[in-house]
């Protein structure tokens, strides 16, 4: 029998899927992902359960101290919250784990730990923070994170920024592998190649898009930084003419967004509101450029998802995947979105190199071809052996 994973994953959407099926395949079919049935969607539960049968563990009944809502709408460290399940031990047990692997310090971390303690299992974690999302970690989250490294056996981070803030907690760098966390790229990129040119003529129709497609795609939240990307957009939109700005999802900032659209008299910004996952394809291929003007994200995935899909990416320098992903004037351009003339200014440079754009996008996806869910899944595995090793040493 080959090497046995337990990933405990409590909460993870689409995306993740690739990369678990990738795992499996290289471990014989002996990856078990135990999940919170209340915080994974129906749509991504089916495909997990399709893809691992009866490996894809949901469990039900999980317990919550401290907040209660959804954090990810939020920025790092603002609440508190302790999620606790019940019955998640007896599940690990059942699955006969050599390597454990759980997400950051928290989420079910602490109840794979308490296994890693009762059976000397070595435990994996896959992390995602940097030192800017970090920046306001309350002393006690630091300390209890210092705490429990002792406890980790190897650490998979997102890229070169994560490993900083990994190694800056204590983490030996020997022990750091990175590139844990990916988008589906073949996915991506085969779903916008089915998509017809009248499909994409209907999308720039029913927007009223007119000129270069600039994309946003993501929640409506203050802290993907909208606000400050629409300021800048109405200083661009004085001066040309030659762009439409087309913000695709939903979330609790939209009317506010389309209120401070209409006081500023912008008529170049338009609103596409919720769009399902596997509906997002036409919006991606009728793009000219990307935007991502985030003021908080460990790795934005619909980054890695947008050069799929052949696009030039305009980034945030406060995104954590900007140095593996964006290579300025190559494949994008990188922007503090605090900074209104720095927003003009890559706005403008994508005006400006309106020829080039189509040959920056196929760069992109030459840089997220190394950023697959095999990849990432080799990468997973590596971290996984490293753990082995270090527990046949001791």
């Amino acid at each position: 029998m080959g090497l046995r994973i337990t990933y405990i994953a409590r909460s993870f959407l689409d995306y993740r899927i690739p990369v678990f099926d990738e795992l499996s395949k290289l471990i014989d079919g002996n990856l078990t992902v135990i999940f919170s049935e209340a915080a994974v969607p129906d749509r991504v539960v089916k495909r997990v359960q399709k893809v691992l049968g009866d490996r894809a563990v949901g469990l039900s009944g999980e317990r919550v101290i401290g907040f209660r809502g959804n954090v990810t709408s939020e920025f790092a460290n603002t609440r508190i919250r302790i999620p606790w399940q019940p019955r998640i031990l007896k599940e690990i047990k059942k699955s006969k784990p050599d390597v454990l692997i759980g997400d950051g310090f928290a989420q079910w971390t602490l109840a794979a730990l308490v296994y890693r303690i009762l059976h000397d299992t070595p435990f994996v974690m896959c992390y995602e923070r940097t030192c800017h999302t970090e920046r306001n970690a309350q002393w006690y989250r630091t300390s209890f994170r210092k705490a429990i490294i002792p406890l980790i056996s190897a650490t998979c981070v997102n890229g070169s920024l994560s490993k900083t803030y990994a190694a800056s907690l204590g983490i030996p760098e020997n022990l750091i592998t990175t590139g844990h966390m990916v988008a589906d790229t073949d996915g991506f990129d085969n779903a916008v190649r089915s998509i017809s040119q009248q499909e994409k003529e209907a999308v720039c129709q029913r927007f009223n898009v007119h000129g270069m497609l600039y994309l946003y795609v993501g929640r409506l939240i203050p802290l993907k930084g909208l606000a400050q990307l629409i300021n800048g957009w109405a200083l661009f939109e004085k001066e040309s003419n030659e762009g439409t700005l087309l913000l695709v999802g939903g979330g609790p900032e939209e009317e506010k967004l389309k209120a401070q659209v209409l006081q500023l008299g912008l008529k170049n910004v338009a609103f596409a509101g919720s769009v399902d996952y596997n509906d997002i394809a036409p919006f991606y291929a009728s793009g000219d450029v990307f935007v991502m003007p985030t003021l908080e994200d460990n790795w934005s995935l619909v980054v890695p998802e947008a050069m799929a899909c052949g696009l030039p990416i305009i980034c945030s320098k406060y995104n954590g995947c900007w140095p593996e992903l964006v290579h300025e004037e190559k494949n994008g351009w990188v922007f503090d979105p605090l900074n209104i003339e720095d927003t003009v200014r890559v706005l403008r440079a994508a005006i400006k190199n309106k020829s080039k754009l189509s040959e920056m996008g196929q760069y992109s996806k030459e840089i997220v071809e190394q950023h697959t869910p095999r990849a990432a899944a080799q990468v997973i595995l590596s971290a996984c052996k490293t753990a082995l090793n270090r527990k046949c040493l001791t």
